[in-house]
């Protein structure tokens, strides 16, 4: 069936539960699209996971526009949502818009996402005005790293926790069809969620939100610079891969690949007129 945000919000009032991956290229998003995931987030995450970069403040509009244009042609049902880059939304509204309809009109994107509680409400609306759907983020927001002092748990104090509450709800009044909730107390994520009547998707967040959200080298533990507590590995594909490279360069240095049935034939009347 095909995911919508119309289909999201309907999960939450059934009370089933959502499943996102992060994907950055074609094969890997029709892998996720036939396994049957809800939605993929083309991540600014992959500035880090993909492109080598200590953070996620390098990637630019191009690059994300570019990995978008290539997870949407792997997609058939899952919702694609484009992650808007940092300094893509914070200058000005009319930037943020400009910027969300690239994604849209550009890349094929289903929708976008945005980093940001009160300070991005103002650029939410206009985009939702311009017929986008919106993707909120809260808790821990990689942007804003140097701000939060590094990637750290948000909300664990009273101020801090109430703060996460109110800009949820503002999230939802602005037009908001879901929020991304990271590394924020599972309780608190419980009470975020109960909060809101649109779906919450947790990273590091706890079992109580109403879906959940990883990056998927994370995940298949191709990924090794570092590991998140929030993280499981479903796989330990890195071990698997490595080994098929060695098995590759030793086949190769031994002359058994490519072997007979890898390889294409001349007929022995066109290979004597060729001496």
């Amino acid at each position: 069936m095909k995911n919508t945000v119309v289909t999201f919000k309907e999960a939450k009032q059934k009370g089933e539960k959502l499943t996102m991956l992060t994907a950055y290229d074609y094969s890997m998003a029709k892998i996720m699209d036939g396994a049957g995931i809800n939605g993929i987030l083309v991540g600014d995450s992959v500035a880090m996971v993909c492109l080598g970069h200590k953070d996620t403040l390098s990637v630019t509009m191009e690059e994300m526009l570019h990995h978008t244009k290539a997870v949407v042609r792997g997609v058939e049902n899952a919702l694609v949502v484009g992650d808007m880059p940092f300094m893509s939304y914070q200058v000005s509204v009319e930037e943020a818009v400009r910027n969300a309809g690239r994604f849209i009109k550009e890349a094929g994107a289903a929708a976008v996402k945005l980093e940001g509680g009160a300070s991005v409400c103002p650029q939410l609306e206009a985009i939702v005005r311009a017929q986008i759907p919106v993707m909120g983020h809260i808790g821990l927001t990689p942007q804003s790293m140097n701000l939060l002092g590094g990637f750290k748990v948000q909300g664990k104090d009273e101020e801090t926790a109430k703060k996460l509450i109110e800009e949820a709800k503002l999230l939802e009044a602005s037009g908001a069809f879901a929020i991304v909730l990271e590394c924020v107390p599972a309780a608190l994520a419980e009470v975020i969620t109960a909060s809101v009547s649109i779906p919450t998707i947790g990273i590091g967040a706890g079992a109580g939100c109403d879906g959940q959200i990883l990056v998927y080298q994370d995940m298949l533990g191709l990924f090794s610079d570092f590991t998140p507590k929030f993280v499981k590995h479903f796989a330990n594909l890195k071990e698997v891969v490595e080994k098929a490279f060695r098995d590759y360069i030793s086949e190769v240095n031994n002359g058994s690949f490519p072997a007979a049935e890898h390889s294409f034939k001349i007929s022995e009347e066109t290979l004597k007129k060729l001496y």
